[in-house]
């Protein structure tokens, strides 16, 4: 009987892995105080000089006695610290696809699993789209467990919790929840958990995104960003002491912080990296730049269309020069060059990113006025608008402004005054429908005003 037990777990293993269809799935079979065992892992998980340790020890155990019950065999011949026991052969299957060895040995129904694995990972290094002048230099990877170990790392204390949940009925995507128990929105997090369990699509293709996506169903029509996302440990960190809920997702370096708020977003690391003086200057400025260039190009064709009630001081704005394209025409075209140039940065190697920059600038300033394509106001306007949106570190805030500033100049160019009034309406309209996860206001505490907590959110306090 206990050979056709062996047999059979042997049967349903290769039945499911397929190892002999697929080159770096091993099966190892070996022998364990004089009982048959066979071994099964990933090759590329599993470091050899790790295996080759616990073979070892498996070849020089000799039996002592007869061993009747897998937990006692586990501790008497398993060489390992994370070692546990299953009877669930869909559970080893997903175990041993996701790095875990698993060993069958005669005599026992259940399954032995041995938590040796390691990702292969590059080095935590500092984010490239998240930088700070001080501060840690340490960044999130596309290992769940390295992320969640730089969360611990900061935050030595038992009432932080990392749950561990997957997602995917294809690719069982790994995802950590990380929180403080006296702190976290219990209702809210209850509610992400649902919304994680509930998850019915083959996987997490695109990984963070694909995560937010599915928990954001019927949003999509809405630019606006869902949760806050950083690369940052220390930030991460930093949101979860103050009761949020931050979302690791395996193989992506991003972290997902809830519920957030528009200030949260704008919020950086250099903040809190410089005196509170320092820290409230850069978010004061970072928060009327990025008002500065909603706004901007869409006031000044306001102003264009309306010559008459433009004030003396602002005249030098207008022009007087009759353009061979209309305007706003012209901001849109900028618009979408700016755009191709920088996906032509990001497809561009190395060696030529540089040059490429330099006549797409040229191309698109000083010969397309010589040409007659655009006004050298155009063209100010813009440069400072495409500057403005790299003072915040989210790349989807700046696509949202990007396409309410384009939103707003087609409500002027066709309605003039009517229509900036209603599209600025409709764009603030937009922000409060945009509700988090926790139903709270995405404009909170502005709307619903808090004067004590928006306060907080422009004055860096101590």
């Amino acid at each position: 009987m206990k050979n056709t037990s062996f047999d059979s777990q042997r049967e349903k293993l290769n039945s499911t892995l397929h190892f002999d269809k697929s080159f770096d799935i091993v099966e190892r079979q070996i022998q364990i105080a004089n009982k048959k065992a066979a071994l099964y892992f990933v090759d590329g998980f599993v470091k050899d000089d790790i295996m080759e340790k616990i073979l070892e020890f498996f070849y020089k155990s000799v039996k002592e006695g007869d061993v009747e019950r897998v937990e006692e065999f586990k501790a008497n011949f398993v060489p390992y610290v994370e070692v546990d026991t299953t009877d669930d052969f869909d559970k080893v299957t997903t175990m041993v696809l996701s790095g875990v060895s698993a060993l069958i040995v005669d005599g026992f129904e259940k399954v032995i699993l041995i938590d040796s694995r390691t990702y292969p990972q590059r080095d935590t290094s500092e984010p490239e789209n998240d930088k700070v002048i001080f501060g840690s230099r340490d960044g999130f990877v596309e290992t769940m467990v390295l992320n969640t170990a730089l969360i611990r790392r900061r935050i030595r204390s038992g009432d932080l919790r990392v749950e561990a949940l997957q997602a995917g009925t294809k690719s069982k995507t790994d995802i950590a929840l990380c929180y403080m128990d006296s702190k976290v929105d219990k209702i809210l997090l209850e509610k992400l958990k649902n919304r994680i369990n509930t998850i019915n699509q083959e996987s997490l293709t695109m990984s963070s995104q694909s995560l937010i996506e599915a928990i954001y169903p019927h949003r999509w029509f809405n630019p606006m960003p869902k949760v806050k996302s950083t690369e940052r440990p220390d930030t991460t960190s930093n949101s979860i002491l103050k009761g949020n809920i931050a979302i690791i997702v395996d193989n992506s370096p991003t972290a997902l912080i809830l519920p957030t708020s528009i200030f949260d977003i704008l919020e950086e690391a250099d903040d809190y990296y410089f005196s509170p003086v320092t820290g409230t200057y850069l978010r004061v400025a970072r928060y009327l730049i990025i008002f500065i260039s909603l706004f901007l190009t869409p006031v000044w064709l306001l102003l264009l269309q309306n010559p008459s009630i433009v004030p003396k001081a602002l005249q030098f704005t207008l022009i007087d020069k009759p353009q061979n394209i209309p305007i706003v025409l012209q901001l849109i075209i900028i618009e979408i060059g700016i755009d191709g140039l920088r996906l032509a940065s990001l497809n561009t190697p190395n060696s030529l990113t540089t040059p490429l920059s330099i006549i797409g600038a040229i191309a698109l300033s000083d010969f397309s006025v010589q040409a007659g394509w655009c006004s050298y106001e155009a063209i100010l306007y813009m440069a400072f608008v495409t500057v403005a949106n790299y003072t915040q570190p989210n790349y989807e805030l700046g696509y949202t402004i990007k396409f309410s500033r384009i939103f707003l100049l087609l409500m002027t160019y066709f309605f003039n005054v009517t229509g900036f009034i209603l599209g600025v309406i409709i764009v603030i309209l937009t922000a409060i429908c945009n509700r988090t996860l926790s139903g709270k206001s995405y404009l909170y505490p502005l709307i619903p005003f808090n004067p004590k907590k928006l306060a907080n959110k422009i004055i860096r306090m101590r």
